[in-house]
């Protein structure tokens, strides 16, 4: 099939993909709701105790200071969220057949596939510009240029895209929708390991060992050094390897899944 069917193809199934959004909105909302609340939650309950703690090269002493902190984790968060919702879509379309239906149909079979992670990437891109914008509202400023926002923008699109793909082969591997809602929680919790909210200097030997070379890490870290006008250094190639190893992955599983179910 030629690359100009595979791309019409795509096409066709991100807008079906796009208005399953808009005929089902209170998921969107529940997603991004959540990285909402978890910023109002460690901005005004514990801002004021975990910025005074934090480390004077952080700019460490109250809740602006904590605010400043914590948004880059706030939003890989909101990237994971979306993700999630990603494969409770795609574990729907496996438990009512349908994706066994478009397999007896002419049309580019990775079209399927891209179609949930090119409708998961906008989502996350419209989530990402609701969770800044409230950031902003809250008092998070930047000292970011048009470059740094640039490296922002897509470190945040390289993410999303392989978050999602791991997400979806999760989705064709669940057995039911509550099945996939439950296994990619995992990318929620991980950020809370990691140096998200905390340092990684103050946490215990151990457990700073495991945040220090975990995937969320680096892209929080990059992140941050990027929304405040720093050079990220060897984070930022450490935040594109693993985003790349995750893609290929998630790609590969997904692919491999996706021509194993039977076609009706």
């Amino acid at each position: 099939m030629s690359t100009a069917y595979t791309v019409h193809d795509s096409v066709t199934m991100l807008r079906r993909n796009l208005l399953h959004i808009r005929r089902y909105p209170s998921l969107s909302v529940m997603l991004v709701a959540q990285p909402i609340l978890f910023l109002l939650l460690f901005v005004y309950v514990f801002g004021g105790t975990m910025g005074a703690g934090l480390p004077g090269q952080h700019g460490g002493g109250d809740r602006g200071d904590y605010l400043m902190f914590i948004t880059p984790g706030i939003l890989i968060m909101t990237v994971a969220s979306v993700a999630l919702g990603t494969a409770i879509s795609t574990a729907s379309d496996m438990t009512t057949g349908i994706i066994a239906r478009f397999r007896t149909m002419n049309i580019a079979r990775v079209s399927v596939l891209t179609g949930h992670v090119l409708g998961a990437v906008l989502k996350t891109a419209g989530a990402v510009v609701i969770v800044t914008g409230f950031a902003f509202l809250l008092g998070f400023r930047s000292d970011a240029g048009p470059l740094d926002w640039l490296g922002v923008i897509g470190l945040l699109v390289l993410i999303a895209f392989s978050l999602t793909w791991l997400t979806v082969g999760m989705g064709l591997a669940a057995d039911s929708v509550e099945t996939a809602s439950n296994t990619p929680l995992f990318l929620v919790i991980l950020p809370f390991i990691s140096s998200a909210f905390v340092p990684t200097d103050a946490m215990p030997a151990g457990l700073r060992q495991f945040a220090e070379h975990q995937p969320f890490t680096p892209m929080i870290d990059t992140l941050r050094a990027l929304v405040t006008g720093a050079r990220p250094g060897s984070d930022l190639w450490l935040a594109i390897g693993w985003c790349a190893l995750i893609a290929l992955l998630g790609y590969l599983w997904s692919r491999r899944l996706f021509l194993r179910v039977p076609a009706k």
